[in-house]
């Protein structure tokens, strides 16, 4: 709608989600508790060991993807994930780990959050909408403590993609384009 090169939309569309999960994350703690929160510290942590390292990657491809390329990766993410939600509503309703073995499951924790690291940097977005339903799915926590888990996640994930986009001047978007930034900004507080 606006025609921003993919790359900009990126950095423009991080930047909002950015802004969006730390009002959010005001909002979280006054509806779960700190200690309810870091009793699932290593729920957090366990996701964060693969979500900081693929936001580097995510956001190191799409620094030198061209930009046709990135659209279609754009493209095809955004599909998977429309799939995946429109058919995917079985949730673990056990409230218990999908796997018994530790290992197993901080294994695949780290698994879960690389590719979402690496998915949340290519979209600019914070990941919520992946590290939501694969908190609830593989620790079978409640979805409302899943929401806060998630934002515990995505804060530091998406600093790391804006350390990322940094390091070449990518982030220069926001500044070329202050005004569209602001506007979106109103938007995106009055929404949250």
């Amino acid at each position: 709608m606006f025609a921003f090169p993919p790359l900009e939309a990126v950095i423009l569309n991080k930047a909002m989600s950015l802004l969006v999960a730390a009002l959010n994350g005001r909002v979280e703690v006054t509806t779960i508790s700190w200690e309810t929160l870091f009793a699932h510290w290593a729920i957090i942590v366990n996701f964060l060991a693969g979500s900081l390292v693929g936001a580097w990657l995510g956001a190191s491809w799409a620094t030198t993807l061209r930009s046709e390329t990135l659209y279609r990766v754009i493209a095809i993410l955004l599909v998977g994930i429309a799939l995946v939600l429109l058919t995917g509503h079985q949730t673990n309703t056990a409230r218990s780990a999908l796997f018994d073995s530790p290992a197993l499951l901080m294994a695949t924790g780290v698994i879960a959050g690389l590719g979402i690291g690496i998915v949340a940097s290519l979209l600019g977005v914070a990941g919520g909408e992946l590290l939501i339903p694969v908190i609830v799915i593989l620790f079978g926590a409640d979805i409302k403590l899943a929401g806060s888990l998630s934002l515990a996640v995505s804060l530091p994930t998406m600093l790391v993609s804006f350390a990322r986009y940094s390091k070449d001047s990518s982030v220069v978007a926001l500044g070329a384009n202050k005004s569209f930034v602001l506007i979106m900004a109103i938007g995106s507080i009055a929404g949250a």
